[in-house]
């Protein structure tokens, strides 16, 4: 039986090259930006490309927000994707403008400290033991990013029985997250759907392992 995802559809990201890279995955895909279809799927997607403040403001005009903080308050899978990740924060910061983001994380989404920018290409992380998204890819694997803003410091900690959060890392000019798994709650700073067999195999661990 194959799981139902849905790529949420709310003005911003590679709604297509998603839709295309989870079909190939081996779920069932639906691009939409309902209301109703996004909470009931057996995995949400939220993609984004541009600048934090505009996607935020899209996924506000889908209810997107809410879709997201109920799906999670329910144990429900979502992963975000490049800027669909950082809206997860607390908050974005671009050229001296701050944003609300949606608030799943703490922490702020700021420009990298590089001396090139955007980040573009390829590139290698660091993924903690017992990652479901980077099971069976080697260490020196390559990851497509396209970005000049990231989170540079990762806030979140927890006690009292709570597991932590895994956290990967990558680097261009300084560290910075290139991909979380709390729970439910997933997102990468690359793109997957651009990652070519790479990126595959990480969304393949994503489908399999929705409940």
């Amino acid at each position: 039986m194959k799981k139902n995802v849905v790529v949420l559809d709310y003005g911003s990201g590679n709604l297509r090259s998603a839709e295309r890279a989870l079909t190939r995955a081996g779920a069932e895909v639906t691009v939409t930006s309902d209301f109703q279809t996004a909470q009931e799927c057996d995995g949400l997607v939220v993609p984004g490309v541009g600048a934090f403040a505009a996607c935020m403001e899209g996924l506000k005009a889908v209810r997107g927000e809410q879709i997201i903080g109920r799906r999670l308050s329910g144990g429900r899978p979502v992963l975000g994707i490049c800027v669909g990740m950082q809206i997860l924060f607390a908050r974005g910061v671009e050229h001296g403008v701050e944003t609300e983001g949606c608030g799943e994380w703490p922490g702020t989404v700021e420009q990298l400290d590089a001396p090139v920018l955007p980040h573009m290409g390829w590139n290698t992380v660091k993924a903690p033991a017992g990652s479901v998204l980077f099971d069976g890819l080697d260490a020196d694997t390559r990851f497509y990013f396209v970005h000049s803003y990231g989170v540079r410091d990762w806030v979140l900690r927890t006690g009292d029985g709570f597991s932590e959060p895994l956290v990967t890392w990558a680097e261009h000019g300084v560290p910075f997250v290139a991909a979380v798994e709390n729970g439910p709650l997933m997102g990468t700073q690359f793109h997957p759907e651009k990652s070519g067999d790479a990126g595959a195999a990480l969304l393949r661990n994503w489908v399999k392992a929705l409940p």
